[in-house]
């Protein structure tokens, strides 16, 4: 690789060509010493002295954490930090690994990197200033506006929230002072450009200011509130810059990743990203401690969509209430169809009361907020509710027009897998609604009044006193039927018996539960809906699992699931047993089903790889692997208690 070429500017398409070429731990892990630690890697920090792991990697999301020092980055600023190289240094250095061809040197866009770093140092000389003024006497009426908005000072230099004062040119006097000149503080979107040819003038004045950075931290904009209630504006956004770009950027992004994050870190399973509406909005969830970023005053554009699931696969679409949060949820939906893909979706949350989130947290405190943002629906009821909301239901033709309607929402997902899925779902709760409704049955009563009238347990995303709705059967659910329907492994129906009999021991293993089954092919169908109903409403019980369970059309196979499970005269089965010792049991023999599953996926995906990508001595270590596993299985040494 040739020296670095200090003026080649790389775009994105490029940056992620590498990225996706190269994995983040393999490439960290030459220089620090990492191990698995579920979906991420956990090592010493390369940044601190430490004894205790606290530096992370997640592969899927591509970027690390260090929670000793707090630094976060990805694969490039990884570079960056231990090694001291530029930006561009740690560019060629990692397309050299990667094998990519960097584009030959080009003086125009020498020219253009450079007027963009350029513009960028103006703009963060800029927020510097805001925040200097909004602590000077003038800014007085600003900081009261704060204190009223529940911010306190403590927080403004976390959100490097500032004041632009409301003469016509402070700013510019003093980044002209500076050095700058008057043209390219215009280009960077600070000063107003006249038509009659006269000076150029201050954009923002007497507003609260909220710095906008891009996906390196760097300032690129600003949002300003106005102070003036007769200012024609409320809040005012820059203009389309030489870096700025509103459709490609979403305000708080990067503190919201440190929040999931730490959250991960702190054992939360599924950490929301929340997308709210306002500045306020964003800082207000941050501040109780949940990720939440803002579009930029336009609707949620397709690129902003992809951003979010880089960092999140269902972010969370927090709207208002009223008519035109109502239409920025509708446009959300039509916007996201066509790119919808599993693992690649969004879930809608409104807060009650016709409020925002910074009301809520102002009112109520941020326990509330974070349990009104639990509250979700998925996508497809989303969707389903808004078509429903459109027209009466009274007559045939607004019920075809409704089933029409549905369709197409379906056809337009481009995922043809999903797309039939969709349609499924959706004429499947057409018919539910468009039909008169039957008689409660004895599996629906089963599921809203549980056995001995106890609460359902009060975790997750339920409340103790609403259980999950019991959907319809599914064609996956008639799937799982047929396949139970087939003879069972009396081991894995044991472990699933076990764990429909108190789910809460499912807490470990529900990720991994999706792709493994119980460990029986018999059996994936069941795993998937349980996994789903789970991730949805964990802490849900036995009673609310198996209502759901016979509501999907899986209910005629539980007992061929409880028969073969007592021919395994599994231990952990023993009502006579103290629970703590059967769970451990269970979860002994659980983790050694899950590791065959997955090492028998291992065997098979590397007898498809015509490159043979896994060498000789891997795979006679994973035969040995397997051979262990089942004669485990086959001897009974399996539900060894592991404290004997």
């Amino acid at each position: 690789m040739s020296a670095p070429r200090p003026g080649m500017r790389f775009d994105d398409r490029l940056l992620d060509e590498i990225k996706s070429r190269l994995r983040l731990s393999d490439v960290i892990g030459k220089s620090v010493k990492l191990r698995r630690a579920g979906r991420e890697w956990v090592g010493l920090s390369p940044f601190a002295k430490e004894k205790t792991p606290s530096f992370y990697v997640n592969d899927e999301k591509g970027f690390f954490h260090d929670f000793s020092s707090g630094k976060h980055g990805d694969l490039i600023g990884f570079l960056q930090e231990t090694e001291r190289l530029s930006f561009r240094e740690a560019v060629e250095r990692l397309a050299n690994e990667a094998g990519v061809q960097l584009p030959a040197e080009d003086p125009k866009v020498q020219e253009a990197e450079r007027k963009r770093q350029g513009l960028t140092d103006w703009l963060d000389l800029a927020a510097r200033w805001y925040e200097a003024e909004l602590r000077r006497p003038h800014g007085a009426a600003a900081r009261a506006y704060l204190e009223r908005r529940g911010l306190p000072e403590a927080e403004w230099s976390r959100f490097r929230i500032g004041y632009a004062p409301g003469g016509r040119s402070g700013l510019k006097d003093y980044l002209i002072a500076k050095g700058a000149r008057p043209a390219t503080l215009v280009d960077s979107g600070l000063l107003i450009a006249t038509d009659d040819g006269s000076a150029p003038f201050d954009r923002f004045r007497d507003r609260i200011m909220f710095p906008i950075l891009d996906s390196r931290e760097r300032t690129i904009s600003f949002g300003g509130r106005a102070l003036d209630p007769e200012a024609r504006a409320k809040y005012l956004n820059g203009p389309e810059t030489g870096v700025f770009h509103k459709g490609a950027t979403l305000y708080g992004l990067g503190e919201a990743r440190k929040l999931l994050h730490l959250a991960q870190r702190e054992g939360e399973a599924h950490p929301a990203l929340v997308v709210v509406e306002g500045y306020m909005d964003v800082i207000a969830c941050q501040r109780a401690g949940v990720a939440a970023v803002a579009p930029l005053g336009t609707a949620l554009t397709e690129e902003q969509m992809e951003l979010l699931w880089r960092n999140h696969p269902e972010p969370t679409l927090c709207f208002d209430g009223d008519k035109a949060g109502r239409r920025a949820a509708a446009r959300a939906i039509e916007r996201a169809l066509p790119l919808l893909k599993p693992g690649k979706s969004f879930q809608f949350a409104l807060v009650s009361g016709g409020k925002d989130p910074d009301d809520v947290l102002r009112e109520q405190g941020p326990a509330v907020l974070k349990a009104q943002l639990a509250e979700t629906k998925p996508f497809v009821e989303q969707l389903f509710d808004d078509a429903v909301a459109q027209e009466p239901l009274d007559t045939p033709e607004r019920r075809a027009g409704l089933k029409a309607r549905l369709r197409n929402a379906a056809a337009a997902i481009a995922d043809k897998d999903l797309s039939q899925a969709y349609r499924d779902d959706l004429l499947t709760r057409f018919d539910a609604v468009a039909r008169p409704p039957r008689p409660a049955q004895a599996p629906q009563q089963r599921a809203e009044q549980p056995s001995g009238g106890a609460p359902y347990p009060r975790r997750g995303r339920f409340r103790s006193d609403q259980p999950p709705p019991l959907a319809p059967p599914t064609p996956e659910g008639r799937a799982a039927a047929r396949s139970l329907s087939q003879r069972l492994k009396v081991v894995p129906a044991a472990i699933a018996h076990f764990a429909i009999e108190h789910p809460e021991c499912l807490d470990p293993y529900v990720e991994r539960l999706a792709d493994t089954g119980f460990g029986d092919p018999n059996l994936s169908g069941l795993a998937r809906e349980i996994s789903a109903l789970y991730v949805r409403f964990p802490g849900l019980d036995t009673s609310v699992l198996t209502g759901h369970l016979e509501g999907r059309g899986l209910g005629g196979v539980l007992n061929d699931l409880k028969k073969a499970a007592q021919q395994s005269r599994a231990p952990f089965l023993d009502v006579n047993r103290p629970y703590a010792d059967a769970r451990q049991i269970w979860s002994r023999a659980f983790d050694m089903v899950i590791e065959l599953a997955e090492v028998e996926m291992a065997l098979a995906a590397a007898k498809d790889d015509m490159s043979r990508t896994l060498d000789s001595v891997h795979l006679r270590s994973l035969r040995g692997r397997q051979l262990a596993l089942q004669g485990s299985l086959n001897d009974g040494s399996i539900f060894a208690d592991p404290a004997a």
